[in-house]
Parts: C-alpha cells; structure tokens; sequence
C-alpha cells in the first residue's frame, strides 16, 4: 500500500498556464490606453480569487486613462484576447504526473479558488476529467485560499488522510492553505508568482515533470525526496 493518500493540484498556473493570459489580456488593453501595467501591480492578487475581478482593473483604467473602455467592452475585449493568448495544452509534465498517480491508484482531485463554470469547463476541454476523482472550486466552500477550506473538502470526499497527502501549488495563498490544512505542499512557482512567500511549502521544483511517485512518497513519509538524487 502507497503511503501516499492523496495528491491534490491547484488549478490556474499549475494545470493550466491561464496565469500568463490572464495578466496579459489585461496588459494589452492597458498598454493601447497608454497605461502601463506590470508584474508585480499584478501579482499579489493571484491565488486569491477577488469578487468584481473585472470590473476592478477596468476601474483602475478608467481613472488613469481617458481613453478606457466602458466596463462592459473591456470585459469582452478581455475576455478575447485571453482565449486568443491562453495556451491549450496542460503545463510541462502535468499529463505524464497524472498519468503515474493513476496507474498507481493514487486519489486526485482539484482544489481551485476559482469558480466551478470556468475550472471544470477547461479541466474537460484538456481531457483530463477522469484524471481526477473530484474538483473543489470556490463554489463548494465558504471561505477562499489562503483559508484551508477548499483543500479540506477535497481530503473530506476523497477520504484521505492529509498528513499523508500532497497538494501542488504556485501561489503564496495556495501554500498557506495547503499547509494550514495538514498537508505537504509542493511549490511550482509560475513566472508571475515567483516573489511570493513559498518558504512554507516543502519542497520547490521547477515544473512537474520533476515530480514522480516516489518522490511525493518520500515527501509524506518524512525522508528527504533528495536523496534518491545523489
């Protein structure tokens, strides 16, 4: 029997690089309104997921720039130009992970601050909806990342034990909530979160395709995943 009870995934910047076209549909409105609007104005709101998201930054224009869009038209510019940036595939070794935890029956799910019409919508649009036993999403739970909510019920319905599960995360807020939650928490920073506080998370890697079965057993366990390196 695997000492590994669970692996749960966050799902923008971790699944799929939605984080990239995200900041740059925005960015590209801003810069033809001649506002510049960089990483790091963007970055502390990723993770969490912000009511009125939109109309926040189509706000912000607004009071810099003459000539911003009304809120209705930047939504719907935006909302274009994130499907003609976003990529279509899963981000580099999410499939083959997947792909191992299943052969070795070891329960997934998703744990996202995102509402559910957009993550199970995409999740399916990739093929890998039976990848995963359950999706948790912000509509399932009543406080959101960095509160430990959303990891918390996806442990409750794949009744796993946490201390021996491992969450995958990007963010600072994932971490927390991974972490206040009971779990090992793996850090996969994305270009737009590498300023965040990851330090709690247990492990940091560069992308998933340098995780294994073995090496997320190790995690759980207590030994150094390293060692199996040297």
């Amino acid at each position: 029997m695997s000492s590994l009870a669970a692996v749960v995934f966050d799902f923008d910047g971790i699944i799929l690089d939605s984080e990239t076209a995200e900041f740059e549909s925005h960015r590209r409105i801003y810069e033809r309104c001649g506002v510049p609007l960089t990483p790091g104005e963007w970055c502390d709101q990723i993770g969490i997921w912000v009511e009125g998201h939109e109309d926040r930054w189509s706000a912000r224009l607004a009071e810099l720039s003459s000539y911003a869009p009304a809120p209705a038209a930047f939504k719907a510019e935006q909302h274009q130009l994130f499907r003609e940036i976003l990529a279509r595939e899963p981000m580099r070794g999410i499939r083959e992970l997947l792909v191992a935890l299943q052969t070795a029956r070891v329960p997934t799910a998703i744990a996202s601050t995102a509402p559910s019409r957009w993550v199970a919508t995409a999740v399916a649009e990739l093929g890998l909806a039976d990848y995963f036993q359950t999706i948790v999403t912000a509509d399932d739970v009543r406080r959101r990342k960095p509160a430990p909510d959303a990891y918390l019920e996806a442990m409750r319905r794949l009744g796993a034990d946490p201390a021996r599960s491992v969450a995958i995360e990007d963010s600072g807020p994932g971490i927390a909530a991974a972490t206040a939650a009971g779990m090992k928490a793996v850090a996969i920073p994305h270009w737009l979160t590498e300023s965040h506080d990851l330090g709690p998370a247990t492990l940091r890697v560069a992308h998933a395709g340098e995780l294994s079965i073995e090496l997320l057993e190790d995690l759980v366990s207590g030994n150094d995943p390293r060692e199996r390196e040297r």
